[in-house]
């Protein structure tokens, strides 16, 4: 899970999410409409019989909020809240497991803040069947031949790797980068992302409102997108202040085409 506003549980049990499947949650700021669905998530964990150790990364600035919730909120709770502080102004890995590694995006609001970068481990190539029944590749050898390896016959002839597999699909890749100022460096971290989820929350009309508040507008995140190469844009977090937002959608896709509008229970494939 990223983020965990007002109403977490709710849009959970909408979109028929397991409370039990979610095991990390990573927190971009410690602002209220980020952070004020975790208090009533977690006792409702607690009241499912949750075990499983539930883990939450997020700045250094919130650990303070999180011990006030167990104190207050979560004592005697069944399971561990282990939290992860992340050095927002950095850009490192913060998780890796055999899937996915996660890392941290340094972003530019009113209070340390960080986006996340969720990465899928590059798939293994397909070893082509005719290839294995061709030269007697034993079962033993394919997946050193899967990571790399070429393969000598009996008679010493050798098969380059190229020629034994097909290659694998590209591996997927989401960026999340929400509060945050216009930060046209950030296009070389966001470098061919499958989907880029930029926050938009001003037109350019409030460009100057914008800059005041730490935030961006739609042409501003259609332009890291379209600087990225980033293969799709979703923009959202929008401001009260937006009375129609197609025409943000309008700014955007002037400059990035591939771009639509997040809205509650969204769902895009990769």
């Amino acid at each position: 899970m990223i983020d965990c506003g007002e109403g977490a549980q709710i849009q959970m049990q909408k979109m028929n999410i397991p409370m039990a499947r979610v095991g990390h949650i990573f927190i971009s700021h410690n602002h209220g409409d980020h952070v004020f669905g975790l208090p009533g998530l977690i006792s409702t964990m607690a009241l499912l019989g949750r075990t499983a150790d539930l883990h939450i990364h997020g700045p250094r600035e919130l650990q303070e909020y999180l011990d006030t919730i167990i104190q207050i909120y979560c004592e005697g709770i069944t399971f561990q809240i282990l939290f992860h502080p992340i050095d927002t102004r950095t850009h490192n890995i913060i998780y890796e497991d055999r899937s996915v590694t996660v890392w941290s995006i340094p972003l530019k609001h009113r209070i340390p803040c960080s986006g996340f970068l969720f990465r899928e481990t590059p798939p293994l190539p397909h070893i082509r069947r005719e290839m294995i029944d061709a030269f007697n590749i034993p079962f033993s050898q394919i997946n050193n031949i899967k990571a790399g390896a070429s393969w000598t016959t009996e008679d010493g002839t050798l098969i380059p790797n190229e020629k034994l597999v097909i290659p694998a699909e590209k591996s997927r890749s989401y960026a999340y980068c929400s509060d945050t100022a216009y930060l046209p460096h950030l296009a070389e971290i966001l470098r061919d992302v499958t989907l880029l989820y930029h926050e938009a929350t001003y037109p350019d009309e409030l460009l100057k409102r914008a800059q005041e508040t730490r935030h961006s507008t739609a042409s501003q995140a259609a332009t890291i997108a379209k600087e990225s190469k980033v293969e799709k844009l979703c923009i959202g977090h929008f401001s009260a202040r937006v009375k129609n937002e197609k025409d943000l959608l309008a700014e955007a896709t002037a400059i990035f085409p591939q771009t639509r509008l997040a809205y509650e229970g969204l769902n895009i494939k990769l």
